[in-house]
């Protein structure tokens, strides 16, 4: 999103005060944002706050004198055009290209991609006239984002929902996807691993999935195919287009990851997999009895050294190391012995990096002995510092 321009165009609904939150997002993710307004939206969310998230004034008035030639200018500015919420009155206007307001001149002008998030009730989303509309607008090039079921303005529960401001978010950042990793597959692991003790009790971590997650969305916004293997986690990704498989055990992400090795193209191990589990599992809960309990344990198997032994020259293989102590040697020793191309270091000495927070400060390590620090960021800014180098290391890769 970052020096993307977006600009919003609001109408009468209820739904109108949700886009407070969709401009606070996009503004923090870095786009230049602009508001317009149909005048009955005036009515249901305060313009002075939309351009004060904003830091841009909004307009309504197709007739006022600092706006009449704007109709056009904005249409031209726009990187695209996003219509939420978007009213029935609206969307039959948009239809039949009728243009009694200052946003509809903008539509008709517009000439970059048009998104558009209805919102109304029910037997007003259902009515024939409706789906027509919404057909034609759809042959004219409009993307409609689906509504949602759920509670209503006029009380009642039904389809009619605006997308939730984080769905508009999304369709907003794919329709900026890349082409960097086009037709490539990517596969990541994700989130932590639970190893059973018996039917109610594990070993786990504290691994939230976050860091995962972040870089599949990363590879996702530039053009590749994504597939996550995610331990349990509570984290999910933005992007429907994502393939999520769900596992609970070092044992079962072991199968999974090998199951869709031999079709991926990079493989990134950002999971944090148990390096032990118990011996035995027992079959009912083990009740409290003795003040000391010994439970063996045994080695789960490595997937990082499984895939560096069959990876073929066209793959690319990353792993991750989180270090508590000698952490650089720790890292090259996991490179070289698990024969990765990549490793990403995570040290949990250093401030902002580590589990369950949304921070990160990483440092990568290649095979030709290269290292490539970060700063404290956010994981979204971690995960394309990663995508970065691992599309400067595959597209060096002379094979390719």
């Amino acid at each position: 999103m970052q020096g993307k321009k977006i600009l919003i165009g609001i109408t009468g609904s209820i739904a109108a005060y949700k886009i407070i939150e969709l401009v606070r997002m996009l503004v923090k993710a870095g786009a230049e944002v602009k508001v317009i307004m149909t005048p009955s939206a005036r009515d249901f969310v305060s313009p002075l706050v939309l351009s004060t998230l904003s830091k841009n004034k909004v307009q309504s008035d197709l007739f006022a004198e600092d706006t009449w030639s704007n109709h056009v200018m904005l249409g031209r500015w726009a990187d695209v055009f996003v219509i939420a919420p978007l009213s029935c009155n609206t969307l039959a206007k948009m239809a039949t290209g009728n243009c009694d307001n200052f946003l509809l001149a903008v539509y008709l002008s517009a000439t970059c991609p048009v998104i558009a998030a209805p919102a109304m009730d029910e037997d007003m989303w259902k009515h024939p006239a409706t789906r027509k509309n919404v057909e034609t607008i759809l042959a004219h090039g409009v993307k409609v984002l689906n509504v949602a079921n759920g509670e209503l303005a006029s009380g009642l529960t039904g389809e009619g929902r605006m997308a939730e401001p984080a769905q508009i978010f999304a369709a907003l950042a794919k329709s900026f996807r890349k082409n960097s990793f086009q037709g490539k597959k990517v596969l990541i692991t994700s989130g932590p691993t639970y190893e059973a003790i018996d039917p109610v009790r594990f070993i786990g971590n504290h691994s939230s999935g976050k860091m995962g997650m972040a870089l599949a969305e990363a590879f996702y916004l530039h053009g590749a195919d994504v597939v996550v293997i995610s331990g349990p986690s509570n984290i999910t990704p933005a992007f429907d287009d994502i393939q999520v498989l769900h596992v609970t055990s070092a044992q079962e992400m072991y199968n999974t990851v090998h199951a869709h090795f031999n079709e991926t193209d990079i493989a990134v191990l950002a999971a944090a997999v148990a390096d032990y589990k118990p011996a035995t599992v027992a079959d009912q809960k083990i009740k409290k009895s003795e003040v000391l309990f010994n439970l063996e344990l045994t080695r789960t198997k490595d997937i990082l050294a499984s895939l560096g032994e069959i990876k073929n020259q066209e793959q690319l293989l990353v792993g991750f190391a989180l270090e508590t102590n000698n952490a650089f040697q720790n890292a090259v020793a996991k490179l070289e012995n698990k024969n990765a191309d990549l490793i990403v270091l995570n040290s949990t000495q250093d401030t902002g990096a580590g589990f369950g927070i949304d921070t990160n400060k990483v440092t990568i390590f290649d095979r030709d002995g290269n290292q490539y620090p970060s700063a404290v960021k956010s994981k979204k800014e971690i995960a394309e510092f990663i995508v970065e180098i691992v599309h400067n290391k595959y597209c060096a890769k002379p094979d390719l």
